[in-house]
């Protein structure tokens, strides 16, 4: 055996030892949770707070994700197909959100809506979002909607314009073209960014924290949950939200695997 080909092997020895050393870090930090919670998940799980929890969690991640989605794809859109004035400085502000810190981001928030015209803006259009379930829903927005706007960004770009062109030719307006041509091809990157957004939402404490607050039973999601009872020193409630919260970002995570694995064979293809 050539020098060479000891080399090739030494390298895939090393790459081979780093990933596994990582993976198995992972996997036992993993295990620890769900050893220690699974004893007593059941009957946490029937608790009042910890199905507060679980409910208010899954429908501010969800409707967070609407509103991202929402606003998102025509952003996205935008800053793909048209080159512009100011594209780039406008293009760093929408990033500005998702990246400053979580807890700087809620208290800027928190700043912004106890202004008193943004505040009496706020509650006559019944949308005061501090201390409330709306403050959760906005800061799930602001820190996600950026990321989600990344990921299109990326998914328009790598559709061919020639495409959209084409349909226009043959009879498409602009709106036609998009929703018939543009979105069915972008199709795999719309559900892998709903999906990475959401589970973004479900994590999301700090903003959150700052705007909404945590208060037990009114703003208490899975992440506000886990850090109120093991202030409290009911670890159990605090384990059992937090394998809620781990299971359900492995689900999510393996979906998402899959709408990669079947974009990949369908470019290979």
């Amino acid at each position: 055996m050539s020098k060479n080909n000891y080399k090739d092997i030494l390298f895939k020895v090393y790459i081979f030892i780093f990933i596994t050393i990582f993976m198995l870090f992972i996997i036992l930090t993993i295990f620890v949770v769900f050893q220690k919670s699974f004893p007593n998940l059941a009957s946490i799980i029937m608790d009042k707070e910890i199905q507060f929890a679980i409910k208010l969690t899954l429908y501010t991640s969800t409707i967070s994700t609407i509103i991202c989605l929402i606003f998102a794809v025509p952003i996205a859109y935008g800053l793909a197909r048209y080159d512009f004035f100011g594209k780039m400085i406008i293009n760093s502000i929408i990033q500005i959100s998702n990246s400053i810190p979580p807890i700087a981001a809620g208290i800027a928030l928190l700043m912004l809506f106890s202004t008193k015209q943004v505040e009496y803006m706020a509650n006559k259009l019944g949308l005061d979002p501090v201390f409330s379930v709306k403050g959760i829903i906005l800061a799930n927005f602001f820190i996600n909607a950026p990321y989600m706007i990344r990921i299109l960004k990326g998914t328009f770009e790598d559709v061919n314009p020639k495409l959209e062109f084409v349909g226009r030719t043959l009879g498409c307006s602009v709106w036609g073209s998009f929703f018939k041509i543009t979105i069915p091809l972008a199709k795999n990157g719309l559900i892998s960014a709903i999906i990475i957004t959401w589970i973004n939402a479900l994590g999301e404490f700090g903003t959150a924290l700052m705007l909404a607050g945590a208060i037990r039973m009114k703003t208490e999601t899975l992440p506000v949950a886990i850090f109120l009872n093991l202030s409290a020193g009911n670890l159990d409630k605090a384990l059992a939200a937090a394998t809620i919260l781990i299971v359900i970002s492995i689900i999510c995570l393996f979906l998402f695997e899959c709408v990669q694995k079947c974009n990949t064979k369908k470019v290979n293809y």
